[in-house]
């Protein structure tokens, strides 16, 4: 599949975009050229030599606080990705498997986690467990949750049905057996799509949370939290959100790019991809042979 991804040209740009945004956020406390919690009194600079995004109200070095603040964002939206695919992928899997009283559970409980307004929840745990990014992040991860479940329990469903799954348990294969030899290979691609896509999710919960200094206590930087600082001072800095609005809008653009890629790559269309690529080339060396005789 990654060989795929990578042969079209809107999956190679997602993938630069996206590594380039995780070199950032392991790379970026070291490359920040000032320490992005030192305060001075040349506040709201403009943009010059030594602060290339100038300074905010406090005289901090906003490239600084930039670099700095993408690791807390892209842990986040780590956070809540990967917390739904745990939560959402397993359940749905052994949904069709499992009997129908944990079928009818998961259902219901699936059902309830839709019907939960994440954001207003998020806020209620942090109310109640403390003003932390992680265990915001891994309460919306479960809030998210049921997209999982429902592409998971799709893609099982179907496969399920074929007459090789039926076969292999019929003839004594166990439920782990069959999910790993058989299942797992289709159910794949629709959940990294899923996972491209909700990462891209969790690029945006972040910034709306530290947007609303929920989760990061101050002074640490994050994308969301630099956007809100720098919309009460827009009559001295009209240019000011335009750095961490563009990361933002960036990032999750990647994300969505990717998770396109993944489904054009994946399945039947995947497939027919590949045989029209292996078709074009075999016509062009024909072509090519007889040219040159």
């Amino acid at each position: 599949m990654v060989r795929r991804v990578l042969s079209l040209t809107s999956g190679r740009i997602a993938l630069a975009v996206l590594v380039l945004v995780a070199l950032l956020a392991v790379c970026g406390p070291w490359l920040a050229p000032q320490d992005p919690l030192a305060t001075s009194e040349n506040t709201l600079a403009s943009a010059s030599g030594a602060h290339w995004l100038g300074t905010d109200y406090l005289g901090r070095d906003v490239f600084s606080r930039l670099l700095d603040g993408s690791r807390i964002s892209v842990l986040g939206s780590l956070e809540v990705a990967l917390m739904a695919l745990v939560v959402g992928a397993v359940p749905g899997i052994l949904s069709v498997y499992s009997g129908r009283a944990f079928e009818w559970l998961t259902l219901r409980l699936a059902d309830t986690l839709v019907a939960l307004p994440f954001l207003l929840f998020a806020i209620a745990v942090i109310a109640l467990l403390g003003n932390g990014i992680t265990q915001a992040m891994l309460v919306t991860g479960a809030l998210v949750s049921p997209l999982f479940y429902r592409v998971a329990r799709a893609a099982t469903l179907a496969v399920a049905r074929s007459p090789y799954v039926e076969a292999a348990i019929v003839s004594g294969a166990s439920v782990g057996w069959v999910v790993r030899r058989h299942v797992w290979v289709k159910v794949l691609p629709p959940i990294a799509v899923a996972l491209a896509q909700t990462i891209g999710v969790g690029f945006v919960i972040v910034s709306s949370l530290t947007f609303l200094g929920i989760g990061v206590q101050p002074p640490a930087p994050t994308w969301g939290g630099l956007l809100a600082s720098d919309l009460g001072y827009l009559g001295h800095q009209p240019w000011a959100p335009v750095a961490p609005a563009l990361l933002i809008m960036v990032t999750v653009w990647a994300c969505n790019l990717l998770a396109d890629a993944i489904r054009d790559v994946s399945g039947e269309a995947g497939r027919a991809m590949v045989n029209n690529r292996k078709a074009r080339t075999g016509t062009s060396a024909a072509a090519s042979v007889g040219g040159t005789r």
